[in-house]
Order: C-alpha cells, then sequence, then structure tokens
C-alpha cells in the first residue's frame, strides 16, 4: 500500500504539473503581507523591499514553481539580488498545500485563470496593494515565473494585460493550453501544437482590453523532458499573434553562445526567445556579482552561464 501510495503522489504530482522544487532559502528581508485583498484563490503574498526604495520604483512579480516557496524562488532567482542592486519591489505569491498539494499554481483550472477570480485575481491584489505600500509606477509592473510559476506568467499576461508592461515565461505554457488537471499532462509533454489564430483568440477572450499587449520573453532549454521545448514554440505562436506580428524572426543572434530570437515591430522588441541549449527543466542563472550575473544554484535552478533575472531586468530597463 505504501509503495501504492508513493507512486500515487509521483504521478498526481506530474499532472498536477510542472514539478520542480529548490532548496529551501530564506532572506529576513522578505516579509509576509496580509490582508492585501479579498484573495479569493488563497494564496500567501510575500514581499522584498529594499531598504529606502523612493517612490515611483518598478515592481517584479515572481512566481515560483511546484514544490518551491516564494522565498526561495526569489532569492535563488536571483531578484532579491537585483532588486537590491537597481532599486525595485518585488512580489512572492506563495502557493498553499490546501489549493494543491505540489504547491502548483493551478495554472491549467479555469476558476484560477480566468480574470476577476481564483489565483489570478489574488496576485492581482497583491500587485495592486504593493503599488499602494511603496508609491510603485503602476506602469513598470512586470510578471516572470518558473515552470508552473511560468505558466502562471502567462496568465497574468492574458487576463490582465492593463497591469503588467512585460512578462518573463522560463520552461512554462500558452495560456489556456489545458483546462483540467488531466489535460495539463499532455500540455508538459509532449507539447500540444494548435495554430496561432487559436492560441491568439484564447488571449483575446481573457479581457476587454484593446491594447497595448505587454511584451513576453520566452526562456526554454533544449533538453527539457518535463516542459517540452515546443511549449516556447507555442508561447511565440500566441503572443506573436497577439501583438499581430509574424511568427518569424525579425533579428537572431546569440547571448552567452545561446540562441537568441527578436520579434519585432517598429524597432520595438514585442516577443522573444531564449533557447539554453542542452539545459533541463528549470531556471537559467549565472551565480556571481558581476555584469550579467546572478542567483544562487540548486535544485531546478541551473548554472548555466546565463542568468534570466538578469537578462529580463535589463530588458525592462528596471536600472537606475
Amino acid at each position: 500500500m505504501k509503495s501504492l501510495l508513493t507512486a500515487a503522489t509521483v504521478a498526481a504530482t506530474l499532472i498536477a504539473g510542472l514539478l520542480t522544487g529548490a532548496t529551501p532559502a530564506t532572506a529576513a528581508s522578505i516579509v509576509e503581507v496580509t490582508g492585501f485583498g479579498a484573495n479569493p484563490g488563497n494564496l500567501k503574498m510575500f514581499r522584498y523591499t529594499p531598504d529606502g526604495l523612493p517612490a515611483g520604483r518598478p515592481v517584479v512579480v515572481a512566481l515560483h514553481g511546484c514544490t518551491q516557496n516564494a522565498a526561495g524562488y526569489g532569492t535563488g532567482a536571483g531578484w532579491v539580488q537585483l532588486a537590491d542592486r537597481w532599486g525595485f519591489s518585488v512580489v512572492l505569491p506563495e502557493q498553499q498545500p490546501g489549493n494543491n498539494f505540489s504547491r502548483c499554481f493551478n495554472w491549467f483550472q479555469p476558476a484560477d485563470t480566468t480574470r476577476g477570480q481564483g489565483e489570478a485575481e489574488s496576485i492581482a491584489q497583491m500587485v495592486r496593494r504593493t503599488i499602494t505600500d511603496n508609491g510603485a509606477d503602476p506602469a513598470r509592473v512586470h510578471v516572470t515565473g518558473l515552470s508552473a510559476g511560468g505558466a502562471m506568467t502567462a496568465v497574468m499576461l492574458a487576463t490582465y494585460p492593463d497591469m503588467f508592461a512585460g512578462g518573463g515565461v522560463v520552461a512554462g505554457l500558452a495560456y489556456r493550453c489545458a483546462a483540467s488537471m488531466i489535460d495539463a499532462f499532455s500540455c508538459m509533454y509532449p507539447g500540444k501544437n494548435r495554430t496561432p489564430a487559436q492560441l491568439g483568440d484564447a488571449v483575446r477572450g481573457a479581457s476587454q482590453h484593446p491594447g497595448p499587449r505587454p511584451t513576453v520573453s520566452i526562456w526554454q532549454g533544449s533538453a527539457d523532458y518535463t516542459v517540452a521545448p515546443m511549449n516556447a514554440t507555442e508561447l511565440m505562436e500566441q503572443w506573436t499573434n497577439v501583438h499581430g506580428i509574424p511568427a518569424t524572426p525579425t533579428s537572431t543572434d546569440t547571448v552567452a553562445g545561446y540562441p537568441h530570437a527578436v520579434y519585432a515591430s517598429g524597432g520595438r522588441t514585442l516577443v522573444e526567445t531564449y533557447t539554453i541549449t542542452g539545459m533541463g527543466h528549470g531556471q537559467p542563472l549565472d551565480p556571481g556579482t558581476a555584469d550579467g550575473q546572478c542567483g544562487q544554484a540548486g535544485a531546478y535552478l541551473l548554472d548555466v552561464n546565463i542568468c534570466a533575472a538578469w537578462h529580463l531586468s535589463g530588458s525592462w530597463h528596471l536600472a537606475g
């Protein structure tokens, strides 16, 4: 019986989406914020605010993966380090086991991925509270996340495009790839192939926002056997379709030796993809304090000589 329960636990974790983990870490200055709203998704809110942060600074929402916690991901991915360096608030939502026993954000449940409802609305309430508390710039709010958090990032960009200037999806999935826990299996691996119009329609139907739409940066390991690399293609097709631009790069190059593709219009990057060759499932890091470096390596926090959080911060102009 014990072995059956163990097998069932593993299977359910995979179905729940995006098995990720991190060595738990805490930072004394990461504090829990209570009473931030009605909290229909029953999430916890943690936040990091650098000492002496002036008003008018940006906000980054960083969403952990399954089995991770808010503080561990915020610190391990490098967001706390960069917040100190460049001066911005970090909102760190945390899933509760009562919602999902593996602490995955429920990126596949319609009740949690619809504007004004569930976990999506809880995260939006955290953003509103932070803008009020810190006098943050509402035009400079960004969202990012790993795995289940990456999929939830796509949810937030689709359902609250008026709230976010841009997003960074790391090893995540397109919005509304799945509509149930079971459906999440085929989305994750081998992935679903839908038309760009179908993908774009899912986002357009998520809100009544007429535009502009957030920019989207997509990060994916080429050797990821938890979230298939084709999911990065689906995300690219979804968001180029939403932006009304071709799904053909306007330019390509390499960054830290990894392929990078840009989808631009009018000289502005609207969608970009980073393919981390040979990387499995996890957050790309380059631990250190030099330019371009950030993060703390651990389980599913992978030292591959490129720090996604640093490059996202640069593209979002968070410094200064």
